[in-house]
């Protein structure tokens, strides 16, 4: 495939102070060279910058916490900077801030944090959490970025654009200064790199990029194969791998990274067709996985041809099936020949579809049993399919759909046209997608995920990982009382200590004062749908509700078994029963079980809250490196 990449011209105007202060013992010098202006132009774009040497150093610096050097704000304790750029043409452009240690310091910089924001009307906005100096080991070939920098952002302009950045710098507080004789000193240079590159399809862009011993090509498919493949693609606001590319009509299946939701195969018969699973991928009600997705007409094949033939072969003998159960979707689930060939030629634990996480295949096993991944990535073949385990949710992309950005890695996954939002301020959150990032809340409970639009106004959201404090899980058991209410153990801290403590005014006054949250018993083998509704049809809401301020997830939802990582997981509740005594909660590996509601069981707690439909965003992308933040219009 033929490569079109031109280097563009990036204004980089970098407003520097040239100081050297002495704060709490610390000093920080940040000096500038050059101001010789250039231009280049390259076809129909012209780009022009200030050349420059643009150098930040750290002297003499005693350790300080997050807290304290993600706010400085005194003459010399940060460097403010722009980048621009004036395009013309239907060209997209990828650009990265990157810094590299220059000079011969005498301080590690595994010691060293850098902080970076962009300044907007509102303040500051977060761009890169506080990162210690690190290397990248490759070069980033979308944006020209050579190895041996580290990367500290990446985005792109598709217009005449400008953005203000601001660079903190300071040592870790875990560095201890005991003994080394003062006088550390570290620099580094701050450079931007960028380049203009044509939209491309995403099988082609995937297949010129993947070295040939990652593909297989069975002669129908070529699949993405090895440990930890550059296949990440973001779509819809989640995050998805790319498995393999049709030969023939260049469709691309992706699979997500992550379990999005958990539930009973089905009633007892491991057929897809017509599965509790089948209905809950393709559901297009309010609160379906087919519903939230974006465009789907636009992006993804509709009537998807999915393998679901009975397959009892082990792990490591399976060659492409038959073919004699053929089910026709919008959304499926990779089969056991899928999943084994993504780890062709390594063992089946280093794969990348391994994800640490129990989820459903839709490949039967018997009548009665489905085959599902481990946790460690073997096949557990003899689940009874009236079980719940986690849904990795598949799709085949439109050899239409085309990437603008990214270079398919986990921080920097490739982004598609159409999907690909830079400038969202004043939007309202409400028009967002199911999965996208939300900056909510305050400390380390900060970050948050849009699950639906369920009550069609407003956003409901949840917490992306269970509430932690001082980076510890908090647990607590249910309550005695397994209907969740405002006033048994789980939902009297949820509705009163958590608003207080997690919640400042400024983001509690967003949220729906009065939600009603469902609260209908679900047992194995039964209908993730009974969880709301009164019988399988889902035409009629159950009558078991309770109406709070902040709730939890309920069984079956969007995002209920979604995990941020597949370590260091742990229990969470959802307010489903199981039975007069047993709560589901969602089990760290994936997979939902009947909790006892009393104090002797201690789970992980994801709050949930409807905001209001005023809501609108005022910066990020809603990603996890780059969430939405928010405010209430007037």
């Amino acid at each position: 495939m033929k490569k079109r990449e031109n280097i563009v011209i990036l204004v980089i105007l970098v407003l520097m102070l040239i100081a050297i202060i002495g704060v709490s013992y610390a000093a920080f010098s940040f000096s500038g060279i050059g101001n010789t202006p250039n231009t280049i132009t390259t076809g129909s774009i012209t780009m022009t910058y200030t050349e420059s040497d643009n150098k930040i150093s750290l002297n003499g610096a005693l350790p300080t916490t997050d807290e304290t050097g993600m706010v400085r704000l005194n003459p010399g304790e940060y460097f403010d900077f722009s980048v621009s750029s004036a395009i013309t043409g239907e060209v997209n452009i990828n650009y990265e801030i990157s810094a590299k240690e220059v000079g011969a310091g005498t301080i590690d910089g595994s010691n060293i944090k850098l902080y970076l924001t962009r300044l907007t009307d509102d303040g500051e906005e977060q761009l890169m959490s506080p990162e210690t100096y690190n290397e990248e080991i490759t070069e980033n070939i979308y944006t020209g970025r050579p190895s041996g920098e580290m990367s500290l952002y990446t985005s792109s302009m598709n217009s005449s654009e400008s953005n203000n950045y601001r660079l903190r710098m300071y040592v870790d507080e875990g560095y201890n200064p005991q003994g080394d004789g003062g006088n550390l000193t570290f620099t580094v240079q701050i450079n931007v790199y960028g380049r203009d590159r044509a939209i491309e399809p995403v099988s082609d862009v995937l297949l010129a990029n993947i070295p040939e011993e990652n593909q297989y090509d069975d002669g129908v498919d070529t699949f993405i194969t090895g440990e930890d493949p550059d296949n990440y693609i973001w779509y819809s606001g989640k995050l998805w791998r790319a498995v393999s590319v049709n030969n023939e009509v260049k469709t691309v299946k992706l699979v997500t990274q992550w379990n999005i939701s958990t539930i009973n195969f089905s009633s007892g018969s491991s057929i897809f067709e017509e599965s509790y699973v089948e209905e809950w991928l393709n559901d297009t009600s309010i609160d379906g996985f087919l519903y939230n997705l974006r465009d789907p007409e636009r992006f993804i094949v509709m009537d998807a041809k999915w393998d679901a033939t009975e397959d009892i072969r082990e792990l490591g003998n399976i060659t492409r099936p038959t073919g004699t159960t053929i089910v026709t979707d919008a959304v499926g689930l990779l089969n056991m020949y899928e999943y084994q060939t993504s780890y062709r030629g390594t063992d089946y634990t280093d794969g990348y579809l391994s994800n640490g996480l129990y989820w459903w295949s839709l490949t039967p096993f018997s009548p009665s049993q489905v085959c599902n991944i481990g946790d460690d990535g073997s096949a557990c073949s003899n689940t009874a399919s009236n079980y719940s385990r986690g849904i990795r949710p598949s799709v085949n992309l439109k050899s239409s759909v085309q990437v603008v950005d990214g270079n398919g890695t986990k921080n920097n996954p490739y982004r598609l046209e159409g999907d690909n939002d830079t400038d969202l301020s004043g939007t309202l959150l409400s028009s967002r997608y199911s999965g996208e990032y939300i900056r909510f809340g305050t400390g380390e409970n900060n970050l948050y995920r849009i699950v639906s639009h369920e009550n069609e106004t407003g956003t409901k959201i949840v917490s992306a990982e269970p509430l932690k404090k001082n980076g510890t899980f908090i647990t607590m058991d249910f309550g005695n009382d397994i209907i969740f209410s405002s006033t048994n153990t789980i939902g009297a801290f949820l509705n009163g200590e958590y608003l207080k403590n997690y919640v400042n005014s400024s983001y509690s006054e967003m949220i729906e004062n009065n939600t009603t949250w469902y609260l209908g018993t679900v047992r194995n083998g039964d209908s993730y749908k009974l969880a709301k509704y009164m019988d399988e049809n889902g035409e009629t809401v159950t009558s078991s509700v309770t109406n709070t301020k902040v709730g939890l997830l309920r069984f079956g939802e969007l995002m209920a078994g979604q995990f941020n990582e597949y370590s260091n997981n742990i229990e969470y509740w959802t307010l489903t029963p199981y039975s007069s005594f047993h709560v589901y909660n969602i089990y760290s590996k994936g997979g939902a079980f009947n909790g006892n509601s009393s104090s002797t069981r201690l789970y992980g707690i994801k709050p949930v809250l409807n905001l209001k439909s005023n809501v609108i965003i005022t910066g990020g992308e809603g990603t996890k490196n780059n969430p939405f933040t928010l405010k209430l219009a007037n």
